[in-house]
């Protein structure tokens, strides 16, 4: 796949072809039935299909402060995309002056001038322009007169309501991994390098890797998961804690695992952690013996619910 940052830098060699646009926080089901169709399409009119997306999330320009938690990195971003056949990623700077940008010139200059879009595929609430002035029929009314198609797709509902980015972040905020995965189509997972924390797992058999996490990464409510870690190319069953250590009086929130069946040095090591299942509250333990052997409780919890189906 290929990829560039900026319109503007869009590769003289970029034939056009079909384009969709959109934050796509999670590439979730929703998303990718509109991606998906932009992939068809462009494979029916022998062209390629590229998505157009935006860092830093608009929110954090538009309304400082107000940045959501990010259900995926640009690099896992990326990839989810290239794992269901876009040709092309666009990542476009978010600024103020695009945002002032007007739905006309955003479709003369942007779409069809710098993009060379031939056709265009977006969900049928997508908004463009100056305080989204633009719509679907504005864009489809643009494409008339610059050459390109359009089509609007529906959205997405479970449980009666709009699968959306925002309803899977809560998800994920209350701790209900399982449900954000069937709305993403795989586990939701947290990356970041592993650093140093109080070795107090060692101490007591459980040594765990203290993840820091990406910037504004949706990280799972407080508690235990089951799941995975994966680095390098391996992948290990893993306990995962999330919280402030409250039997260690301790005040820093932490993402932290036990790989099973694991005995390494992992400082250092780009991570990620994915989220099968929650286990458990946080709790906080009158003694350590407390907390060892509900640890091991968790540990074969763990391995009972990532063993193989």
């Amino acid at each position: 796949m290929r990829r560039w940052r900026g319109v503007e830098n869009t590769p003289d060699d970029w034939p056009g072809g079909i384009v969709t646009i959109g934050f796509f926080d999670g590439v979730h089901l929703g998303h990718r039935r509109i991606i998906g169709r932009a992939v068809e399409l462009a494979r029916e009119r022998g062209q390629q299909a590229a998505v157009v997306t935006f860092d830093p999330h608009p929110a954090e320009v538009l309304r400082p402060g107000t940045h959501p938690a990010l259900l995926t990195t640009l690099r896992h971003k990326a990839e989810l995309l290239e794992g269901v056949g876009v040709d092309a990623l666009c990542v476009a700077p978010f600024t103020l002056d695009f945002s002032r940008m007007t739905a006309e010139d955003f479709v003369h200059e942007i779409v069809a001038g710098q993009l060379r879009a031939t056709g265009v595929v977006v969900g049928e609430n997508f908004t463009y322009g100056h305080r989204a002035a633009g719509n679907v029929e504005t864009l489809a009314r643009g494409g008339r007169s610059e050459g390109f198609t359009v089509e609007g797709i529906g959205l997405v509902h479970a449980d009666e309501q709009v699968l959306s980015s925002t309803a899977i972040r809560r998800r994920v905020a209350d701790g209900d991994v399982e449900g954000a995965a069937a709305a993403l189509g795989r586990p939701h997972r947290v990356e970041g390098v592993v650093v140093h924390g109080d070795a107090r797992g060692r101490l007591i058999g459980y040594p765990t890797a203290n993840l820091q996490c990406t910037p504004w990464a949706a990280v799972p409510g407080d508690g235990v998961y089951a799941g995975f870690a994966r680095w390098s190319g391996q992948r290990r069953a893993a306990a995962i804690s999330i919280g402030t250590n409250p039997t260690f009086e301790g005040r820093d929130r932490r993402v932290e695992a036990f790989l099973l069946d694991f005995d390494g040095d992992l400082y250092g090591e780009y991570m990620v952690y994915e989220f099968t299942h929650r286990l458990r509250p946080t709790l906080r333990f009158d003694s350590v013996d407390e907390l060892v052997l509900q640890m091991a409780r968790d540990v074969d919890a763990t391995r009972a619910a990532t063993l193989p189906v």
